[in-house]
């Protein structure tokens, strides 16, 4: 099931190319095509709408990490801020297909009843000329199992609804390639998992691991290790399940592939080196959806397109989802999660430090190209750390150090990776501190130490060192305010722990932020992060029921950015109570956080 791909790495939709092209092949066993003087067919084969179905919950065991359900209005494209359009000649891809590949909705669209639709049409007399199509693939590619754990990746997909009597060349494929392609790591070394490929409307779709080097190899390139051909009935007419699980907690490894829920074909990692598997397995991926026309797998089945092959035929997906199985060594909380985050610094607006304790696995924080580079989280409080996960983008760090610290300023490092080969990392650590950083001293790649997900997991520590044991108690707590600018800037923002979003008031004096901690506390500290509208005069105050309120500080020369007030007070209410801008715009606090215990 040979494919080619020339992999781009894109910063914000701005294209930046990678040192290589990728070379994805796969190949069926040869089998010469009939060449035909033949007609195109105009009419379109395109199956009345079908009413969607909603994006599953998680299996047991599994929690939903990412998932699209297409829900764009009719004829709409694609948000590029979560797929690319890979477009360009067939003749590019070094497997023979034949159609160009565009981002016109006339041939990739959502089709406003909850479903992506890729369709191939046909212009001209020459059937092996003037084909369109489309490819398009995720953003993020931090889709994977972390050592210990399981990822699936999962799509109800209805594949064209043509015939072996008029779907000779169709070629569709949901299928998923290893993340370090995009910044120049070869295929088939850096892995390709198709999960669902067909051919020439043959009702039928082939699992397939590619890996090792081309051709030959431990993988037996460019043919791959393949289930063969399999039945796949009602696949052209209707909606079917197809998915993939790599599960790296079992010895040995395995890919498991499912049609509508069943396992029907699975490789294990013994069946190749050790090597060739954890290069091409033992990392994230990205996924794509493509429908090409013509080429060498088509081929091998009898060839196409020919007189009666038809124009219109469409891969229509209802939606697409991955989900992860984190390993026994990680159960527990993620304590950086949602916690402020700082950086050396990011290469763009786009990527802060922030994103890399979102709990998005498609945001990350990315450092500008240089060394060395530092992401650092406040965990509000001392604590004793037992564990770690790293999630980096294909652009990875290969040296760094985790490093703790009490006061921010003074470091200890207590764990070391002078060189990692995958981009999922896994750490145990021992050690104390209120801030963690991972201080990246090599990069991978040409580019910045990119990071999708930073998580630690540990249990506060007696005594809190420098610093102070006090506890960030306003994180994700209920917020509101006296008013909003609009419904962009509302009163949660300020405590979401996201130092890119804000709240932001009415343009008037005086207005309050207020925060229900859910429970009375001893408050030590409130820390302030003003946007350019800050406050000159306002007062920290607290309450008991959020009706009686006592002032715990005021100023009236209030200079705006980050402030950091040592307060004295209890209460289960917190807000800060504006009576002076220092603009003719509302208040606005990117964070506002109490700290007590």
């Amino acid at each position: 099931m040979s494919r080619r791909r020339p992999e781009r790495r894109f910063a914000v939709g701005l294209l930046v190319l990678s040192a290589v092209a990728a070379v994805t092949m796969a190949g069926s066993p040869a089998a010469s095509a009939q060449p035909t003087a033949v007609r195109a067919v105009s009419a379109a084969v395109q199956p009345a709408a079908v009413q969607p179905a909603a994006v599953p919950a998680a299996p047991s065991g599994f929690t939903t990490t990412w998932s699209d359900d297409f829900n764009g209005a009719a004829n709409s494209a694609l948000d590029t801020g979560t797929w690319r359009y890979d477009a360009g000649a067939g003749a590019n891809f070094g497997t023979g297909e034949i159609e160009t590949t565009t981002t016109s909705t006339a041939n990739v669209y959502e089709d406003g009843n909850g479903h992506l639709v890729l369709k191939a049409l046909h212009s001209g007399t020459d059937p092996n000329a003037g084909w369109t199509s489309g490819r398009v693939e995720t953003q993020a590619d931090g889709f994977g199992a972390q050592p210990g754990g399981v990822v699936r990746m999962q799509a109800s997909i209805q594949q064209p609804n043509v015939t072996t009597a008029n779907g000779a060349g169709y070629w569709p494929a949901f299928w998923m390639l290893g993340s370090p392609l995009r910044i120049g790591v070869p295929w088939p070394g850096s892995g390709e998992i198709d999960a669902m490929e067909d051919i020439n409307g043959r009702s039928s779709l082939f699992g397939t691991l590619h890996c090792g080097v081309s051709p030959g190899g431990p993988c037996n390139e460019s043919t791959g290790i393949g289930s063969g051909e399999r039945a796949c009935a009602g696949c052209q007419t209707g909606y079917h399940t197809y998915a993939v699980e790599v599960d790296r907690s079992t010895s040995p490894e395995q890919i498991r592939y499912y049609l509508d829920g069943a396992v029907y074909f699975t490789i294990n990692s013994s069946q190749v080196d050790a090597a060739t598997w954890a290069n091409a397995v033992d990392h994230s991926f990205y996924i794509i959806f493509d429908l090409a026309i013509g080429g060498a797998f088509p081929a091998a089945f009898g060839g196409g397109p020919n007189a009666s092959t038809v124009s219109g035929g469409a891969l229509n997906v209802d939606y697409v989802a991955v989900y992860n199985k984190a390993p026994a060594a990680a159960s527990g909380t993620d304590i950086a999660l949602g916690k402020p985050t700082t950086a050396s610094s990011a290469e763009s607006a786009q990527f802060p430090a922030s994103n890399a304790t979102d709990g998005n696995i498609t945001t990350r924080w990315s450092s500008g190209f240089s060394d060395p580079q530092w992401l650092q989280v406040d965990l509000g409080q001392n604590y004793n750390l037992s564990h770690a996960t790293l999630t980096w983008e294909a652009a990875s760090a290969a040296a760094y150090q985790i490093q703790t610290s009490n006061d921010g300023t003074n470091w200890t490092t207590i764990a070391t990776n002078n060189n990692s080969p995958v981009d999922i990392q896994d750490l145990n650590l021992s050690g104390s501190g209120r801030y963690v950083r991972v201080n990246a001293t090599s990069r991978a790649s040409q580019y910045g130490d990119s990071l999708y997900e930073f998580a630690l997991y540990g249990t506060p520590s007696n005594g809190g060192g420098t610093g102070g044991p006090a506890t960030l108690l306003s994180q994700g707590k209920t917020a509101t305010a006296s008013s909003v600018e609009n419904a962009s800037f509302t009163a949660p923002n300020a405590v979401d722990g996201n130092a890119g979003t804000r709240w932001s008031s009415a343009f008037t004096d005086p207005q309050w932020l207020q925060v229900d901690l859910g429970a009375s506390h001893t408050i030590s500290q409130v820390v302030l992060n003003w946007e350019a509208a800050y406050a000159t005069g306002f007062q920290i105050q607290t309450s008991a029921d959020g009706s009686n309120w006592t002032t715990v500080y005021s100023t009236t020369t209030g200079t705006g950015g980050n402030q950091t007030l040592n307060v004295s007070g209890t209460g289960r209410y917190v807000r800060v109570y504006g009576t002076a801008r220092a603009t003719q715009w509302g208040y606005s606090l990117w964070e506002f956080q109490v700290y007590g215990s």
